[in-house]
């Protein structure tokens, strides 16, 4: 009788199995529930599917179209799209890991996500190719799940919003050969209908007999029908790995048939009876009729189920990683041949209270507004491939990617990136890749400079721009330019953290930091040195006491002490040492170094003060009495006043007093004669625009003297003028003296 209440949003859910074609009508309600309308099944005649793949596909279409017709019937209203489930042993498998490098730390959005496990399917796809290279079979990606995410190399459940550098994916994926696909395609299309969506059966089976919420634990789930077993596993909230074997019931009625010596139908009718029959009738091809116990039934049956049971489990503790599982669930009718869960118990040895047949339990979220329907395991395949229409919307559409047709499987988020892996391109060719890095040692230790990112790729649809992650439909026509790889690392010694080091050390009374030097394979060298593979490099953070005085353009000299001890210009220093000038005094050749030795003798002391007072006698060269240095032709307007270089004025009268009494040379501040304090040269520090500047020594220093250390071009103009102030004050002669802590603005005026 036909239903009253039609509905524009039922689900059709075909499973299309070895023995019999399962058809299912509902709708869902609310989130989590679902409602089965109508069900119908019809038993293939022949063996038009064999081990889950369909071989005639005319006498399949037709089978299909019958249970369609019977539906339409009971639901009153006309079915037009259909979700399926593919099944067989030829399914392909690849666990892969991917991971996918951010230009910059960036929130990670779907758009990423979805990017990422692109990649992981195509790499799992690349080794499916590989593997069948020289088979020349095509496959096609059925199914994938995410075993776990990573941020930056950490394990996460979820990744989305969260702020990454890198993220990665494991990954499982399914793969099936283009005929397999095809084959079920075409049958359904020939019966009138066109596929809404396709999942693998144990996909939608283990949606169904193991909620999310079990997931945690590490359980398989065994589907067995007549023609394959499937095998799911899950563990720490994901499943991790899927599996398909062509074992299962038929294995028992083709022993039966082999040895009774009868046809597959009638060892199936036989199989059948002989669970409610003690003495089964059986037709041999010879015509005979023969009369079969039913234990004699059940003892072959239980001889074929042992190689099956201990394959299922063999394969079982292979998804999980070597290791038994903590339970198992058992679905399919094939899970209800006597002694199937206790034998598997057996081989997995575990109590038989942990594998156990999920039937009307598993379907508590399920109602069955249909009448005929009864609750029980061979339900929670059909019911999950109806579930599995509202996680996925596919199908296979037909795109062109640069000229080329390609067919590309549409679960309603099929994208451009999609279509350029079915199209044959790499994932190098897809994602920009870094350029080669350059790997070197810094005193032994291994570093690394990465290449540069190369550029994305460029990509239009239907002629305008777009992304790798834009969704494309039916005969779009697709534009990629390849990515590029970017350009090897580049790396100039300059650029090294550890050689922008700077030693410090106390030089004269101030902190001076001197560059550290490279070596790079035993050859010094300058920061604009390329670093080159495999270089070796040295830091030497030491010098030589005269290359601090070339490095400061100081006039070298001998009289230094390196802390406190006297020492020469060739002593190298380090980080923290002190530099600073042994106390000078005057001396006479031989003379003064007795008196410094402690010699009293009255004869030395009066010599020495006799050579002093000799050289009080001839004034101190005066820089006021020399000629004025010469300037270029711009610069005569400078502030220099003549008049005080020439060389008539009279010098000024240096008193020469000698002192009664002379301390030992070892006591310097005894030597107190007016001329020799005016004949001492001396240094004095004075600040050039905010840079504290320690000048040569002299007897005197003036303001034209700063030009011998400071660094400004008088051989052509800088700007409208030069600014020269002492102290605030505008230099008005070139030739006023310096004094300690003096400040000078000494710039051009731009």
């Amino acid at each position: 009788m036909a239903m009253d209440n039609k509905r524009e949003d039922y689900v059709f859910g075909l499973d299309i199995g070895t023995r019999s074609i399962v058809g299912t009508v509902g709708y869902r309600t609310g989130t989590d529930r679902f409602v089965v309308v109508a069900q119908e099944s019809l038993e293939h005649k022949t063996r038009a599917v064999i081990d889950g793949q369909i071989h005639d596909i005319t006498t399949v279409a037709a089978e299909i179209k019958t249970v369609k017709k019977r539906l339409e019937k009971t639901i009153g209203q006309q079915l037009k799209h259909v979700s399926i489930a593919a099944a067989g042993r030829v399914l392909k498998t690849k666990t892969v890991k991917a991971e996918h490098e951010l230009p910059t730390e960036t929130r990670v959005t779907k758009e990423h996500i979805h990017s990422l496990d692109s990649i992981a399917v195509e790499k799992a796809y690349e080794l499916i190719r590989k593997e069948n290279y020289q088979k020349d079979q095509s496959f096609y990606c059925v199914g994938y799940s995410p075993v776990k995410y990573y941020l930056n190399g950490y394990p996460m459940e979820m990744i989305e919003k969260h702020m990454a550098s890198t993220i990665g994916v494991e990954m499982i994926a399914t793969f099936l050969p283009d005929e397999v696909v095809d084959g079920l395609y075409q049958a359904v299309e020939e019966a009138g209908l066109q596929v809404a969506s396709l999942t693998l059966e144990p996909i939608a089976a283990i949606n169904v007999a193991i909620p999310e919420r079990f997931r945690l634990l590490n359980i398989a789930l065994v589907d067995v029908g007549a023609g394959t077993s499937d095998i799911s596993v899950v563990n720490g909230g994901s499943v991790i790995a899927y599996g398909m074997m062509p074992l299962a019931g038929d294995e028992i009625t083709e022993a039966i048939a082999k040895k009774y010596l009868t046809d597959f139908e009638t060892a199936e009718k036989a199989k059948k009876e002989a669970d409610r029959k003690k003495v089964v009738t059986i037709k041999d091809i010879m015509g005979e009729v023969i009369k079969v116990p039913q234990e004699d039934i059940h003892r072959v049956a239980e001889e074929a189920l042992d190689p099956i049971v201990s394959n299922v489990a063999q394969k079982i503790i292979e998804l999980n990683g070597d290791s038994p599982v903590s339970a198992v669930f058992v679905v399919g009718g094939g899970g209800k041949m006597p002694g199937f869960t206790q034998k598997l118990a057996e081989e997995l040895n575990l109590p038989e209270n942990r594998v156990a047949i999920r039937g009307a339990e598993v379907l508590q979220q399920i109602d069955f507004s249909a009448t005929n329907v009864k609750k029980d395991s061979t339900l929670v395949t059909p019911i999950g491939i109806c579930l599995e229409y509202y996680e996925q919307k596919s199908s296979f559409i037909y795109v062109n990617v640069n000229g080329a047709r390609v067919k590309i499987y549409d679960n309603g988020k099929a994208t451009v990136l999609d279509a350029c892996i079915h199209a044959g391109f790499s994932q190098d060719s897809l994602f920009p890749s870094r350029g080669a890095g350059v790997h070197y040692r810094i005193n032994g230790e291994a570093k690394e400079a990465k290449g540069y990112l190369g550029e994305p790729a460029e990509v239009t649809i239907n002629g305008k721009e777009t992304s790798l992650n834009e969704l494309v439909k039916e005969e779009d026509d697709v534009e990629i330019k390849p990515a590029s790889k970017g350009e090897a690392a580049r790396l100039t010694v300059g650029r090294i953290k550890e050689c922008q080091h700077k030693i410090k050390i106390h030089w004269f009374g101030e902190e001076l930091e001197y560059p550290v030097k490279a070596y790079v394979n035993g050859k010094k060298c300058d920061n604009d040195y390329v670093i080159r593979e495999g270089d070796q490099i040295a830091i030497d953070e030491t010098c030589k006491i005269e290359e601090l005085f070339d490095y400061t353009g100081m006039e070298k000299r001998e009289d230094i002490v390196l802390n406190g001890e006297r020492t020469s210009l060739t002593k190298r220093v380090a980080e923290g040492d002190e530099i600073t000038a042994v106390p000078v005094v005057k001396k006479t050749s031989g003379q003064s170094q007795k008196a410094a030795e402690g010699n009293k003798k009255p004869d030395a002391i009066r010599d020495m003060v006799k050579q002093i007072q000799k050289e009080n006698e001839q004034p101190a060269e005066d820089p006021l009495l020399a000629a004025p240095k010469p300037l270029p032709s711009w610069a005569a307007d400078l502030p220099f006043m003549t008049k005080n270089h020439s060389t008539e004025q009279p010098a000024a009268p240096i008193p020469a007093a000698v002192p009664e009494e002379v301390a030992p040379v070892s006591a310097p501040a005894a030597f107190e004669p007016a001329a020799f304090a005016a004949a001492q040269p001396k240094r004095i520090k004075v600040e050039i625009n905010g840079t504290p500047t320690l000048l040569p020594e002299k007897d005197r220093p003036i303001f034209v003297d700063l030009f011998d250390v400071y660094p400004i071009d008088l051989t052509k103009p800088g700007g409208k003028r030069m600014v020269s102030r002492l102290n605030g004050i505008d230099v008005i002669d070139f030739t006023m003296p310096l004094h300690e802590g003096d400040r000078v603005d000494l710039y051009w005026e731009k």
